[in-house]
């Protein structure tokens, strides 16, 4: 199995971004994915700084795929998407179907915004140029495995397998409602929260993230300890989604469990401090998202 890291979710200052993906190059990551999927606002990066810096990972000899925004809301945003699909360097994360069909045909990574359940709409992607597609982050490992046992030959499978939920998107700017400002001069609040803002219910208990017009889930989703199962499944791809702290230990521990130099109990004890809240796995089992199941 390959490991990928997925497109940073947060809004990170254009020092710490260059920095971190500078670090990346080192790390044991496969596959990269670059790009802004929440949210036009965020400006600190445009296309060409993510394809100077797709440039940069490809030359370290990393997979580098530029993910298309979630939720189209103007005519520059679309603008922007058909600029990124007419990208003929690298190749292209479709998260919403009209990506899709402005890439015409040629190879794509079908995302998680898809919203794929079932085989006739894998066939579908397939046939339109899907090369891989990643499953949706409810699904459990009962629903991937039916899909798996219709997959169409070649179409490759990723999972979600590490990091805070994305579970809803919004025209509404929820981290700029907090301090009572509104969407238009949001005053670029989201970079004050590297990881989201926290919403804790009535009995301080984390709940949800704010990200901008993003909902994340509070706890990590961690899959560290199903990779065996994973492995069963024919699973291809593993997709871990950057912090602001510790993504490139997180990442190693992953390799390293793959790798059989560790095992994924001891990973998952490593791994604890270096989250930013604990951790769930609900969804892999069926279960509610937040719940945390042993096997």
């Amino acid at each position: 199995m390959k490991i990928a890291l997925g497109p940073v979710q947060y809004y990170w200052s254009r020092v710490a971004m260059m920095q971190f993906y500078e670090s990346m190059t080192e790390a044991p990551a496969d596959i990269v994915y670059l790009g802004e999927t929440v949210c036009s606002r965020r400006h600190e990066l445009r296309l060409p700084d993510w394809l100077e810096i797709a440039k940069m990972l490809a030359d370290a000899g990393k997979e580098v795929v530029l993910s298309t925004q979630v939720l189209l809301e103007s005519g520059q945003d679309l603008t922007t998407m058909r600029k990124i699909a007419a990208n003929e360097d690298f190749m292209i994360e479709a998260n919403d179907m009209g990506a899709v069909h402005c890439l015409d045909g040629r190879p794509f990574v079908a995302g998680p915004y898809l919203n794929v359940y079932s085989g006739p709409t894998l066939e579908l992607l397939s046939g339109l140029g899907a090369q891989r597609w990643v499953m949706p982050l409810e699904m459990g490992r009962e629903g991937l495995a039916r899909l798996q046992a219709d997959r169409p030959q070649g179409l490759r499978t990723e999972v979600f397998s590490y990091g805070r939920m994305p579970l809803a998107f919004s025209a509404r700017c929820f981290t700029a409602r907090h301090r009572n400002i509104p969407k238009d001069n949001c005053q670029y609040v989201c970079m004050d929260h590297p990881d989201g803002l926290l919403l804790e219910t009535r009995e301080s208990q984390p709940f949800l993230v704010l990200n901008g017009i993003q909902t994340q889930s509070a706890l990590v989703y961690n899959l560290i300890n199903e990779l065996d199962a994973m492995r069963e499944l024919q699973v291809d791809v593993l997709r871990i989604s950057p912090q602001s702290q510790h993504t490139g230990e997180i990442v190693q521990l992953f390799r390293q469990v793959l790798d059989g130099q560790l095992g994924a109990a001891d990973a998952f004890g490593s791994m604890l401090p270096l989250m930013p809240a604990g951790p769930c796995n609900g969804y892999w089992h069926g279960r509610p998202g937040l719940e945390q199941m042993v096997a």
